[in-house]
């Protein structure tokens, strides 16, 4: 009968390492679960007849390596928790992380997905843990996932945790897209707008301009400033584009420094009706994640550093930081975020409740639900807000226009009338 050598976790959380003996895989599985363990690598141990080149002093040859394809990018967040959701659903129907992951890999496209599999399903084959493989992968999965991962294995309830890590990706993903779609319609709305007045300055503007010169007008100063714009335009109109991306390019460079990072960031939340929006969004980002970690078995210091890398704010990050020094020196987390001024009182009243009664997971689930919803207003808000701002923006500009370069036709009219 063929044996299999597994790693389990027992009741107590310790990983246990031996071996059975069964028909198939899934009847090993039956008879260490019948054990009380909970497994989370299950492989048939190979046997070997004397004339084997195994059995002799040979080594035998290293199986060549799947998925050595180049790849370029990275992977979609949405691609991620689409095979944490189905990973979970396979672990809670009881299969081995090997099968399941082997039927993953199996059906993901060719990319850097399938080969971080492949690479993980070797690794977990050869004798390391689900999380331990999974950390050598940091582009596909970061610190966060990988913890929860490592939480659940210990824990022994991989599946749930699997589930709530899913459920935890699909809210904040769902609350990018939300924000994203606002942005859209009056992003389009401007990018056209902008098109037709650079349109205007660039093509219309300067034939004006040629029949003012023409017939030697004098010019009101609405209509000087006009063509001088107009004639800078038409005649640097290549460089335009690189203005914005020169921008974005310094903004990166000089999001690298830490220091101007942290008032980049804090600046944010001072931005008028958008900043609103960044400080809910970074909040509910905190406190789900937080609590995503808390309720899945994740010590809190661990936790914290964490969600720090998580937050993708400086100013949250910082605060963060002196959270977990202020909890590694016996103190509470309420006093630190209370002085970093980056959440609302209310926020601290409910984190500071959760500690007291031991639930502070279900507080910060409670926030990120509230901050949600507070987030989905406002974005209905700055949308409704826009639009009037942005037909008061075109009619200013086109009015604008209309009045610098008729006023000066006006008056030669009324000249050609006097005479």
């Amino acid at each position: 009968m063929p044996i299999f050598q597994y790693s389990a976790v027992n009741n107590k959380g310790q990983t246990v390492k031996d071996k059975v003996e069964a028909s198939t895989p899934d009847e090993a599985v039956v008879k260490i679960r019948g054990m009380g363990y909970f497994p989370s690598n299950v492989k048939e141990v190979k046997t070997h007849q004397k004339g084997d080149k195994a059995s002799s002093g040979t080594a035998p040859t290293k199986k060549k390596s799947k998925g050595m394809s180049i790849t370029i990018g990275g992977v979609k967040s949405k691609v991620i928790t689409a095979f944490t959701r189905q990973l979970s659903t396979l672990q809670d129907a009881g299969l081995p992380i090997i099968r399941g992951l082997k039927i993953l890999a199996a059906q993901a496209r060719r990319g850097l997905l399938k080969k971080t599999l492949l690479a993980v399903i070797e690794d977990v084959e050869g004798g390391s843990t689900f999380s331990e493989a999974l950390s050598k992968h940091p582009r596909v999965f970061d610190k966060l996932y990988v913890n929860m991962v490592k939480a659940g294995e210990v824990g022994g309830a991989l599946d749930i945790i699997l589930q709530r890590l899913a459920d935890f990706r699909e809210k904040i993903e769902r609350l990018i897209r939300k924000i994203v779609s606002a942005m859209i319609y009056p992003s389009v709305v401007m990018l056209a707008a902008s098109g037709i007045l650079m349109g205007l300055m660039i093509f219309i503007i300067p034939n004006f301009a040629k029949i003012f010169a023409e017939l030697e007008l004098e010019l009101p100063l609405p209509t000087k400033l006009l063509i001088a714009f107009s004639t800078i335009l038409k005649n640097n109109w290549v460089f335009i584009p690189t203005i914005p991306i020169g921008a974005f390019t310094l903004y990166k460079l000089l999001g690298k420094i830490k220091s101007i990072r942290l008032i980049i960031d804090r600046m944010k939340f001072k931005i008028p009706v958008l900043g609103a929006i960044i400080n809910k969004s970074t909040i509910s980002k905190f406190a789900r994640t937080l609590a995503t970690l808390s309720s899945s078995g994740v010590p809190i210091l661990e936790a914290l550093n964490n969600v720090k890398d998580a937050t993708g704010n400086a100013a949250m990050a910082k605060a963060i930081q002196n959270i977990h020094d202020s909890i590694r020196g016996g103190e509470t987390i309420t006093k630190p975020l209370r002085a970093a001024k980056v959440c609302d009182e209310l926020v601290i009243n409910m984190i500071e409740v959760g500690e007291e009664t031991g639930e502070l997971d279900k507080m910060l689930t409670k926030v990120s639900d509230n901050y949600d919803d507070e987030v989905d207003r406002a974005v209905e808000a700055m949308v409704s807000l826009i639009e009037p701002m942005m037909i008061v923006f075109l009619g200013g500009a086109v009015g604008f226009i209309v009045i610098a370069m008729f006023v000066p036709l006006i008056k030669l009219m009324e000249g050609l009338g006097a005479k």
